[in-house]
């Protein structure tokens, strides 16, 4: 069994801001992924409609690190349980995140996995996605296709670039960045 994935709002950077905003759908996981900063929560709530959901449907909500512009919206969906690098949140429960000591994931559906790389922050995860067309990895390792190469916030350049490798060694056929469309790696800028 795998999962689909579909782009609900492609983000961007510059004098305006806004996260890419991504759905997941594994059996009767339905996630969201960085329901952050958009310039009308429409396009986030729009294409939710159109795939056949409401907002009290979406029974994840994963954030790839705790910026606003990939956060501030996670209240549209109010039965969700909420995940970062750290826990799972629902209602009044904090639950400790597992990541397995071997592979460094920690798997929240049967094609949906969290992985810490830090990078563009020091709690920042990967999401992987086995989809039927392959691997793809939701991240803010990179912005968009163009990189950033030298992240601006990132606190350790190294770091940033180990999390990169990381990420391109598991393959993925599609990589979703923070801000902008997915892209095939291999196209982007170099880690």
């Amino acid at each position: 069994m795998s999962a689909e994935l579909k782009v609900l709002s492609v983000g961007y950077a510059g004098e305006r801001v806004a996260g890419t905003v991504v759905l997941v759908r594994d059996g009767d996981f339905i996630a969201v992924i960085d329901p952050g900063m958009v310039a009308d929560r429409a396009l986030i709530l729009d294409p939710l409609v159109d795939e056949g959901l409401d907002a009290d449907d979406v029974t994840d909500v994963l954030f790839s690190h705790h910026h606003p512009d990939h956060t501030i919206n996670a209240a549209l969906f109010p039965n969700a349980r909420v995940h970062d690098f750290q826990a799972t949140y629902h209602r009044d429960l904090w639950v400790p995140r597992q990541f397995d000591e071997k592979s460094g994931h920690s798997r929240l559906a049967p094609s949906v996995r969290m992985v810490r790389t830090p990078g563009h922050t020091t709690q920042d995860v990967t999401t992987f996605v086995e989809t039927g067309d392959g691997l793809v990895a939701c991240t803010h390792l990179w912005w968009s296709d163009a990189g950033p190469a030298d992240d601006p916030f990132a606190a350790d350049r190294d770091v940033l670039r180990r999390s990169r490798e990381r990420v391109l060694a598991l393959e993925p056929r599609l990589i979703v960045p923070g801000h902008g469309a997915p892209f095939t790696p291999g196209t982007a800028t170099p880690v």
